[in-house]
């Protein structure tokens, strides 16, 4: 992939500081939230390591970077949202949800319903590499971002997980 395009504001340096007054704090928390998860989308990377000086929290044109309370901050206040969760203790390893696990849950079933994928099964692999799914905003996913997706379905009824002997598959319902 092709260099990652920055919007306008990433260049403002108070952009890096967190701030004080809270309607600036509220704008910048909403303008960081949006640039993790336009970032992860493009990269299409679920993973994201907040220890390390990733070009994301790390501008080195300006000289500036995000500080590590800072990017707790951020990751932290996109869990309550849903676009992200937590992968150990210390807080430095995050998954990054561009679309809720609900709202990749439903993208999968209306995928699964519009083309006829349901009462059949279909490998984990196929639904992210597969021929019949580029194109589809899901293709290229993180396998382990469309299995959460794929359990939030099963609770709801709509799919069955099924474990195959070389990896994973769902029956749409």
């Amino acid at each position: 992939m092709g260099a990652f395009e920055w919007p306008w504001q990433y260049s403002f340096p108070p952009f890096f500081t967190v701030q004080v007054h809270a309607k600036t704090k509220e704008q910048q928390l909403a303008t960081w939230k949006e640039l993790v998860l336009n970032y992860q989308k493009h990269m299409c990377q679920a993973l994201l390591n907040i220890a390390e000086d990733t070009p994301l929290f790390d501008n080195k044109e300006i000289s500036r970077k995000l500080s590590p309370d800072g990017r707790l901050w951020v990751m932290e206040e996109l869990a309550k949202t849903g676009h992200a969760a937590t992968v150990d203790k210390r807080k430095q390893q995050w998954e990054v949800y561009w679309h809720t696990l609900d709202e990749w849950s439903n993208i999968l079933y209306d995928w699964a319903v519009a083309n006829g994928m349901t009462n059949t099964v279909c490998t984990t692999f196929e639904l992210v590499a597969g021929d019949t799914t580029v194109g589809e905003e899901f293709h290229g996913l993180d396998e382990g971002v469309l299995t959460k997706a794929l359990k939030v379905l099963e609770s709801r009824g709509k799919c069955e997980i099924i474990v195959l002997d070389d990896g994973s598959g769902v029956k749409f319902f």
